[in-house]
């Protein structure tokens, strides 16, 4: 489908790619993965056609549609969220005007045998299949639910974009992006500000309904689960791998063990060949084996080892001044904003040397919680530290308290205490600030370079309850993995916030999930933890939320008394219209759920057919176009099903029925 050329990129007399190949095939799913600076988000550039290559090409044919989402983007400011996504379908208002301008001209022609006439009807048929296979007719059902598994809620809908922080522009952008269900999607980091519901609402959208997909991303159980290839990006050349990420470590390791070997037993070679010709190189008769020699080793190509092995840093914190057996103690504690309570009763206790997970979705209380431990927001009930405790916060912010007049190197230098001070370079080069960049100042570098040396600094000072909000963002693999035991070897007591379940798993014993206003206790890893609620796709995770809902309004009504219950009866007595009109509602609302399930299982039943044609052998072009058409078809169907039944579910919430 997209097929790279003999690319090659030069940055700076610097080598980036040196002519490189491989085809983006549809159905595709790509990893494309590397150390950091290797020219992974230059590659997505170059295929989205925002760079050019130093030379090669990218082949791209013209009915290929590609979408592309940068780690950064600019949103308009004039728009709601619903207004800036309905962008994506301005082409198909486009075609609806058409199409009633154009309906409007035949109902006034009497022409009926005329060549315009007929010109006119199939105009207007190709419009109208055109607009049929685009599903014009989904779209805000569509857009309702993309937004809604992007972690939006429907108030939200009708906010202007200005709002919402970076993280949340993003997601606009994202959702946007994922709409217009182009053939090719490439993803920048597209997990870096989403929590982990919706990472997983977007790991089943991208494995069920996208096409080819090729992403950039440190969140390696995300990749895991979405890609099936593989493709390495080291010293300007690539690797390419028909497995996904975790398979495809596996024969990494087995390819460098192999290309040491080699690259050993070629050194052997190359130094055997050279003691040879200095031994024998004034020796008249041996002249004719020392000049062989000497050429045999200037066409030997030389093996190189595509990047230096650093997986055996160990890197140890100075230990933790020890702290009282309950370094934070929380009762009954609270916090509201106005009318909005974000969380309340929240009640718990760690034990010191405990690490623990706050997960939940964005704007449940998380980051409010932390706030309030670090003393820097009110709030109702008791919060205690305990005894001789010293708070360790990393915040998105924290970068922005760095001295931006010293050096790298510096900046760590003066918080290093003990054997540690011995592997500052070390220590610099696992988190990306390798040679010369130690040296820069830090006003000098990029927002993500400056979270990363926050991070470095903090853990380095002796805290003994470290608060880490989402500390993986800008790292990669190899560096979240160096971060990771550096945490469990840490004899603190530990807060991570984050949505990186790879990251957790193994390193927390205890989750406290935050939602609908309360905060609850989990034993057990992040996996445990999402096992048991079942979080397979953000879909359950609505009905586990709305069924808990349900549970606390039937409680309520359970604690209210027979008078109060009679009066709130008489209060919502329904007139007799008022009854037909719900009446009427609720069968409009029922017949419409009838009428989709109806047209899902003919588009079903259509579907096994074709399959079972496919199944006999018939491989026609013919066959393939159906079944496309009918898988579209029944999507379509299945979008009109949810959408009917979210209208009948809300008529009976309504009517409290």
């Amino acid at each position: 489908m997209i097929s790279v050329n003999n690319l090659s990129v030069e940055f700076s007399s610097q080598l980036l790619f040196d002519n490189i190949n491989y085809v983006i095939n549809p159905k595709d799913k790509i990893a494309l993965v590397g150390k950091n600076g290797a020219g992974k988000s230059t590659m997505l550039k170059i295929i989205a056609g925002l760079q050019a290559p130093t030379s090669g090409s990218v082949a791209v044919p013209a009915d290929v549609t590609i979408g592309y989402l940068p780690q950064q983007m600019i949103l308009e400011d004039t728009l709601t969220v619903a207004q800036e996504v309905r962008k994506v379908f301005s082409h198909m208002q486009e075609m609806h005007d058409q199409l009633d301008e154009l309906s409007s001209v035949l109902s006034s022609r009497t022409d009926y045998e005329s060549d315009e006439y007929r010109k006119l009807i199939e105009h207007i048929t190709v419009l109208t299949d055109r607009i049929s296979l685009a599903g014009s007719e989904n779209y805000e059902a569509d857009l309702e639910k993309t937004l809604l598994g992007l972690g939006f809620v429907r108030e939200d809908f009708d906010r202007p974009t200005s709002e919402f922080s970076g993280g949340w522009r993003m997601r606009i952008e994202l959702a946007k992006l994922l709409l217009q269900r182009p053939d090719v999607l490439l993803l920048d980091e597209p997990t870096n500000h989403l929590d982990i519901e919706s990472i997983q609402w977007l790991e089943n959208f991208l494995i069920t309904k996208a096409k080819a997909v090729v992403l950039v991303s440190h969140d390696r159980a995300f990749i895991d689960n979405v890609t099936n290839r593989t493709i390495e990006i080291t010293m300007g050349k690539i690797y390419d791998y028909a497995v996904n990420y975790s398979k495809f470590v596996t024969l990494r390791a087995e390819r460098l063990e192999q290309q040491m070997r080699a690259y050993r037993n070629q050194q052997k070679q190359i130094a055997d060949t050279e003691e040879f010709i200095e031994r024998f190189r004034y020796k008249a008769t041996k002249s004719v084996q020392v000049q062989s020699r000497i050429k045999q080793l200037s066409k030997i190509e030389r093996i190189e080892v595509d990047e230096v092995d650093t997986s055996h840093l160990s890197l140890r914190f100075p230990p933790a001044p020890r702290s009282g057996d309950f370094p934070l103690i929380v009762d009954d504690l609270g916090k509201s904003y106005g009318d909005h309570q974000v969380f309340d009763h929240a009640t718990f206790t760690l034990r010191r040397g405990e690490k623990v997970a706050f997960v939940g979705k964005n704007g449940e209380g998380k980051s409010t919680l932390v706030k309030c431990i670090m003393g820097e927001i009110p709030y109702t009930g008791t919060l205690k530290i305990g005894h001789n405790v010293s708070i360790g916060y990393f915040a998105q912010n924290q970068a922005q308290l760095l001295d931006g007049e010293i050096t790298v190197f510096d900046t760590i230098d003066r918080v290093a205490v003990g054997d540690i001070r011995t592997k500052i370079r070390d220590i610099l080069g696992a988190f990306m600030f390798g040679g010369e960049a130690s040296d820069k100042k830090v006003k000098v570098l990029s927002g993500g370079e400056k979270t990363r040396l926050a991070m470095i600094k903090l853990l380095l000072e002796p805290m003994n309850l470290l608060i880490l909000d989402e500390p993986t963002n800008h790292l990669d693999m190899k560096t979240k993995d160096i971060l990771k035991q550096a945490i469990k070897d840490f004899d603190g007591t530990v807060i991570v916030v984050s949505h990186d379940r790879e990251f957790l798993d193994g390193l927390v014993e205890k989750v406290y999930e935050f939602g609908g206003g309360k905060v609850r206790e989990c034993l057990g890893g992040i996996y445990e933890f999402l096992e048991k609620k079942r979080l397979a796709s953000l879909q359950e995770l609505e009905l586990s939320s709305y069924s808990t809902k349900s549970k606390e309004q039937s409680q309520k009504k359970q604690d209210l008394t027979s008078e109060d219950s009679v009066k709130r009866s008489s209060e919502h007595k329904l007139s007799y219209a008022e009854q037909r009109e719900r009446d009427k509602a609720m069968r409009r609302a029922a017949k419409k759920v009838e009428e989709a399930e109806i047209a899902v299982a003919s588009m079903e039943e259509k579907l096994a057919q074709v399959e079972a044609k496919i199944s006999a052998g018939d491989v026609s072009p013919q066959v393939f176009n159906d079944h496309a058409e009918i898988t579209k078809g029944l999507e379509n169907a299945m979008s009109m099903w949810e959408l009917a039944q979210m209208d009948f579910d809300e008529l009976k919430e309504k009517y409290n029925l």
